[in-house]
């Protein structure tokens, strides 16, 4: 079935039979007709092509406003006079209109102007009879049917017309999202057809340009690179540029000067560079008969190689092969300047036809469709506005860094709208105490903690001054008096902390529900700004948070809650399957509804998890739901946590693409998680290694547990020393060595066998991390801070800079004042770069995760790794996240990384890119324990 359409006078009307790229749930591509108009914000008077004694049962005048269509505000088409848009009608909107015209046709009828419509087959004589009198106007008489059911009827019919033009709209949409997300916005038809008009105007004026630069004696700074390229060439790269940056652009339908200045001319000199090199080895074998053949090979695979790199679009990666032929790379001034000049041509020459005042008995109505105005930047929005009401708030905790808090202001907020986005999702998310794990909380501690993770409330007694004049036993006294003030200096702390989030908690029981603003580190990490009760605190903190809407368990959610049971316990639980985890918590069922049930005075079962209050409102839920009569049909209030396994590696496995290293991190599928820790673990066993001296001391100690942090934190750039104190620490913790000495040492023997496991199980990731210091090098040698945009358009800047003294002569005393420097250290400015880069990584994929969980109308949390969400939504969190991080390392992260240091610091030599494997990211999606 075909339709056709015909309309005037209205000048640019067509109907464009245009190729949709299909959305995901459709099977084959299909043609779609689409109607663009003109956007106008007056009235479309729409003439008719036939006769005007044509019968209609219509009113003879009727005027139809321009529809405003449902776009969002990052649309392709924005409301500008060089705008088009797709003609969208919402049916119950369009019902609404015609019901008001309609009811007020007698207002209307002396316009000489109609709108024709075909009588719908289901609108007749039997529905609607003496519909038109030419004496009185329309008057509608319903002889057969009430008003009221008519109505009903015709808006179904509308529903039913229109819903295609809803799902043609959407594809469009799509298409267009799709084509400015590849940077291909100039590519659409629309955009082509403009360039058309735009491109002998442009071409002639740059060509005039080149002429008059040759015949001056004194040239502009531009003049001899302006002729180093056909003025065609140059015209269509102005034309691509200039409507790439206006359409991706953090302002809609605007772009800074200067950007778009150095964008153009490093795009001309990209162009010149590959121009020029293809010209010379055009012919190389003819022109160049005396170079040896294997150099002529050569040359042939580099143009080859050029070619092939121009054909895909990946012009940056090709002129950087042929800057080696040339090593003069242009100063950032004559980018600026031959930019500014022929976006000046560009003005001069680019003209659009105004839509709105168009007939056939007026002139067009011809406009430039650029112009060049100075505006007042307002860059302050968001960086200080949101989260409390009178409490400061700022988006981001700079801990004073000018630099960083500068790169805030001046970046637009148009460019961190998902990092807005995602702060107000999960500031979104409703909290409310879980009453009965409080009041357990409360109990062990008024009996004197010490118990579930909380600290005892009494003091170490301070050991007795032996009676003896020896040094040897006064020194050791010393030494354990010194340790016992340190262990009561550090609970005293604790207990402070504790009753802190007693009291809030206490205050908040209450409470229906409450909310926790979120802010970013200023490497991209959120918290929330609450420092004390939170859920990204401790197991305490956990316990005793719930969401405050619940939703129903499901089968899904049932599963689920066992599972979440069996991670909280962990105790390697949580290292079995999926299948293993649930029949561990079935085979412990008794003491899982005794632990609900009895938590004070029973088996105390939940005190032995290793993580007990969360273990704890597990057990209290899962009892819940058991003891229902419809377990898939309990509300569970409870969220269950998602974590990635090591996922500091494993953002490094997909930067680095290598296969071992994405498999030991639970990037591919296997039948149960991959756990590194245990194998760094098992490369310290005396049975494994029976010839390590100090390996015989670590005997029954070495776990997953004792390397645990040391394997996290080796991707965030720990250093030996601060290996051997977390072992040391966790080794203290088992209280097996008494010895100090010896304590100390079997630390350090442990820490060099972890450092050095893991150097050779995740080379790649090594190799990426060298790749990322060497750089902070280059760039903290040149006196200036490491700074880059995460993919989501977040400014960050290191803050280590040297710290500057200034002294104060007072009558009181010297005061000496602290702040930053303009020197940068160098040293920590290397080291640092590496794990703040992966974490601003990290924390991207968590805040895209908690987007697209917002519209897929899920309860997101988010902990940095671990994700949370209620028990009957996990798997489709579960499919989000993954599709997520396959989304984020599609992106090329370290190309456009480097490419941002290279157009920065163009003066400085980075080192090449590190090699990677061929992993294929998309293994990620089909991973049950990628994250579990």
């Amino acid at each position: 079935m075909s339709s056709t359409a015909s309309f005037s006078p209205i000048p640019q009307i067509q109907i464009q039979k245009q190729w949709r790229k299909p959305l995901k749930s459709h099977k084959k591509a299909q043609t779609h007709f689409s109607l663009f108009i003109p956007l106008s914000n007056k009235q479309l008077r729409v003439e008719p092509p036939f006769p005007s004694s044509s019968s209609t049962s219509f009113p003879a005048t009727l005027l139809l406003p321009c529809l405003n269509p449902k776009l969002d505000r990052n649309s392709f088409f924005q409301p500008s006079i060089q705008s088009q848009i797709i003609l969208d009608s919402p049916e119950e909107d369009l019902a609404e209109k015609i019901d008001g015209y309609f009811q007020n046709s007698e207002k209307i009828k002396g316009s000489s102007h109609r709108i024709f419509m075909h009588d719908p087959p289901w609108v007749n004589t039997l529905f609607m009879k003496g519909l038109v009198d030419r004496n009185t106007g329309l008057r509608l008489e319903f002889k057969e049917i009430e008003r009221e059911k008519y109505n009903l009827l015709r808006r179904r019919q509308i529903k039913a017309e229109t819903e295609a033009w809803e799902s043609m709209v959407e594809e469009y949409r799509e298409f267009v999202r799709e084509m400015r997300d590849k940077k291909l916005a100039p590519n659409l038809p629309q955009v082509k057809a403009l360039f058309l008009g735009w491109f002998e105007p442009l071409k002639k004026a740059i060509e005039k340009e080149q002429k008059l630069q040759r015949s001056r004696k004194q040239k502009a700074i531009y003049g001899y690179h302006i002729d180093m390229l056909p003025a065609d060439k140059m015209a269509v790269i102005v034309m691509h540029k200039m409507m790439a940056l206006l359409m991706v652009g953090n302002e809609a339908g605007c772009v800074r000067l200067v950007q778009a200045a150095l964008q153009i001319g490093l795009a001309i000199e990209q162009e010149i560079k590959i121009h020029s090199f293809l010209e010379k080895t055009k012919n190389i074998r003819k022109n160049a008969s005396e170079m040896p053949e294997d150099l002529l090979k050569e040359k042939e695979l580099q143009r080859n190689r050029v070619k092939s790199l121009v054909k895909k679009k990946r012009l940056f990666e090709a002129a950087k092969l042929v800057t080696s032929e040339d090593n003069k790379s242009w100063s950032q001034d004559t980018q600026a300047k031959l930019g500014s000049r022929l976006i000046e041509l560009l003005i001069d020459t680019a003209y659009v036809q105004h839509p709105s005042k168009q007939s056939a008995d007026n002139p067009p109505d011809v406009r430039p469709a650029f112009r060049h105005k100075f505006k007042i930047l307002n860059n302050d929005m968001g960086y200080d506005k949101g989260g409390y009401l009178f409490l400061p708030s700022y988006v981001m905790r700079t801990h004073g860094s000018r630099k960083q808090q500068e790169a805030m202001r001046k970046t637009p907020p148009q460019q961190m709208q998902k990092v807005f986005e995602a702060l107000n999702t999960l500031g979104h998310t409703k909290w409310r105490i879980n009453r009965k794990v409080l009041s357990v909380v409360e109990s062990l501690w008024a009996s004197g903690g010490n118990i579930g993770g909380l600290v005892n409330c009494e003091d170490v007694p301070l050991p007795e001054k032996p009676l003896t004049e020896d040094p040897a036993e006064i020194d050791t006294w010393k030494w354990s008096v010194r340790k016992a003030k340190k262990i009561n200096r550090e609970r005293h702390a604790l207990r402070c902390d504790v009753e802190l989030k007693l009291s809030v908690a206490q205050k908040m029981r209450d409470e229906e529900g409450f909310y926790y603003p979120h802010n970013l580190d200023f490497r991209g990490r959120a918290y929330p700004m609450h420092p004390h009760l939170n859920h990204l605190s401790s197991d305490l903190c956990r316990g005793v948070l719930e969401f405050a809407e619940g939703r129903p368990l499901g089968k899904s959610g049932l599963q689920w809650l066992k599972i979440h049971l069996a991670n909280v316990y962990a105790g390697g639980v949580d290292k079995l399957s999926y299948e293993a985890r649930v029949a561990f918590v079935e085979n412990h069922l008794a003491q899982i509804f005794d632990s609900a049930s009895d938590p004070i005075n029973g088996n105390r079962w939940w005190l032995s998890a290793e993580d007990p209050f969360q273990c704890l409102a597990a057990c209290i839920d899962l009892t819940g739901a058991l003891n229902s009569s419809s377990p898939y049909t309990f509300i569970s209030h409870l969220p269950i946590h998602q974590d990635g396994s090591c996922n500091g590696l494993q953002h490094y496995a997909a930067l680095g693409r290598d296969s071992k290293e994405a498999a030991a991190v639970n990037l591919v599928a296997g039948q149960e998680p991959a756990d590194v820790y245990s194998e760094i673990a098992a490369r310290q066993d005396p049975e494994t290694y029976p010839s390590a001296l100090l390996a015989k001391v670590l005997v029954d100690q070495v776990d997953r547990k004792l390397v645990k942090q040391t394997v996290m934190t080796s991707v965030y750039g720990v250093t030996f020393v601060g290996a051997r104190e977390q072992i040391k620490r966790r080794l203290e913790e088992k209280g097996l060595i008494t010895d100090d000495r010896l304590l100390f040492s079997a630390a350090c023997y442990s820490a060099k066998v972890t450092m050095s496991a893991l150097g050779q199980l995740f080379q790649a990731a090594r190799s990426i991390m060298d790749w990322l210091g060497d750089c902070a090098k280059v760039i903290a040698s040149e006196n200036q801070p490491v700074r880059w945009t995460t993919p989501l358009g977040l400014p960050v800047v290191q803050p280590y800079c040297k710290s500057k003294r200034h002294l104060i002569k007072t009558s009181l005393q010297v005061l000496a004042l602290q702040k930053e420097g303009e020197g940068i250290e160098v040293k920590k400015q290397r080291t640092a770069f590496p794990p703040n880069y992966v974490h601003s990584l990290d924390g991207t994929h968590m805040m895209m995760t908690a987007v697209a969980c917002r519209d897929a109308g899920l309860q997101f949390a988010g902990v940095h790794d671990s994700f949370w969400t209620h028990a009957c939504d996990v798997e489709k969190m579960n499919q989000i996240l993954r599709e997520k991080f396959v989304e984020l390392y599609s992106m090329p992260i370290l190309e456009n990384l480097l490419q941002s240091f290279q157009e920065s610091y163009p003066e400085s030599t980075f080192p090449p890119l590190p090699e990677r494997g061929n992993f294929e990211l998309e293994k990620v999606l089909e991973s049950p324990y990628f994250f579990n």
